[in-house]
């Protein structure tokens, strides 16, 4: 069984030894607990970017900048953050190394860390690495490199096939014995299905399909299930009827939200998965993202986004006390330009762009006022 610790005050470091250097050792001095916005409905956000998001770049990303990466999420309030994937590098490149990531990354009590698992071979590799931390003598103390799996399948056989070589029930079949395991070594598991209002290689997706890979992922136990608009052609209105039909048999509190923002929908369609009762939306920092098996799907809908236009609303993003009970925008939005920088790029985030240029422009404005004060 995997030793799950609840330590709430300490960070520790792959070896056992308490953070002293850095923006971590701050944590050693701060109550760490987990809170909804009062007052407000609470909404759950996934970070996705340290996998989903940087899955499809063309680079690869050195280890280094993916543990800070997710050092940098974790410390801007985010609870769940998917950290990488156990996929072949062969095919998936820039999710090499995921072991020794989550194994040297700083892990905070209570922030669940999943990584992705695509086959039996995946969720080994996974287990190899938690055996060790569990036959260390510091497994007592150190929170555990990863508590929770994610597994995936599609509402199409065509996107099945592309990104697992299998129809979507020989997936389903291949997947039950996985969860099964994973629940019985104390783990969580996710699922996600895959292209839920389009495909790209057979178009419109029928909704029917959708709710019937969703009820299959739960009743083989997963606590939730995330229908993602991977190719990100979907439409309000397609969203609302893709979920009515798989709320008939699915509870919609054990749905997420996933949206690509490829033709600029995603945050009305995030609007629209909470107006129907979905509380958990996964996003993306800076926009990153795509997917290899969906040619011409941009990025994930931005973090940045989703707190920026939740401001206000009837709507509070849950998160740790380091985000001062929700995920600071603030924050994120530097973390959204960083890495977006170490990729080379700007940020695509809306709300990122423009509360930089709004930062830079204060400073400006602060900078001249300062010299004409000096006049």
């Amino acid at each position: 069984m995997l030793k799950l610790t609840s330590s709430p005050l300490r960070v520790f470091t792959s070896s056992g030894t308490p953070s002293r250097s850095g923006s971590a050792a701050l944590i050693t001095k701060r109550k760490f607990r987990n809170y909804a916005t009062q007052a407000k409905i609470p909404v759950n956000i996934v970070e996705v970017g340290p996998r989903d998001g940087l899955q499809n770049e063309k680079g690869v990303i050195p280890v280094d900048v993916k543990v800070e990466l997710i050092e940098k999420l974790a410390l801007a309030g985010c609870n769940n953050i998917e950290a990488g994937s156990f996929v072949s590098p062969k095919w998936v490149p820039q999710m090499a190394g995921t072991g020794e990531i989550i194994s040297r990354m700083h892990r905070l009590p209570d922030v669940h860390y999943a990584v992705l698992v695509p086959n039996q071979k995946g969720l080994d590799g996974l287990l190899s690495v938690l055996n060790t931390y569990n036959s260390s003598p510091d497994s007592e103390s150190v929170p555990p490199p990863s508590d929770e799996i994610s597994i995936f399948t599609a509402a199409t056989d065509a996107f099945t096939r592309a990104n697992l070589n299998t129809s979507i029930a020989e997936s389903l079949v291949k997947m039950a014995p996985m969860a099964r395991a994973a629940l019985d070594k104390g783990l969580r598991v996710r699922g996600y299905v895959s292209v839920a209002i389009a495909c790209p290689y057979t178009g419109q997706v029928d909704y029917k399909k959708v709710r019937e890979v969703s009820k299959e992922l739960l009743e083989m136990g997963c606590y939730e299930v995330s229908l993602g608009d991977t190719v990100g052609r979907g439409t309000p209105s397609q969203v609302a009827e893709m979920l009515e039909e798989v709320k008939k048999d699915v509870p919609v509190e054990r749905l997420a939200g996933h949206f690509h923002d490829t033709f600029g929908t995603a945050v009305a369609n995030v609007f629209t998965a909470l107006e129907h009762g979905v509380r958990t939306i996964d996003s993306s920092v800076g926009g990153l993202g795509g997917c290899p098996y969906s040619p011409g799907a941009t990025g994930n809908v931005a973090t940045e986004d989703i707190l920026y236009a939740l401001q206000g609303s009837k709507y509070g993003i849950t998160g740790t006390e380091y985000g001062k009970g929700t995920i600071d925008l603030d924050q994120i939005t530097e973390i959204g330009w960083w890495i977006s920088e170490k990729l080379g790029r700007e940020s695509v985030s809306r709300a990122g762009r423009a509360l930089r240029a709004k930062k830079i422009r204060d400073a400006e404005m602060a900078k001249d006022g300062e010299v004409r004060a000096k006049l």
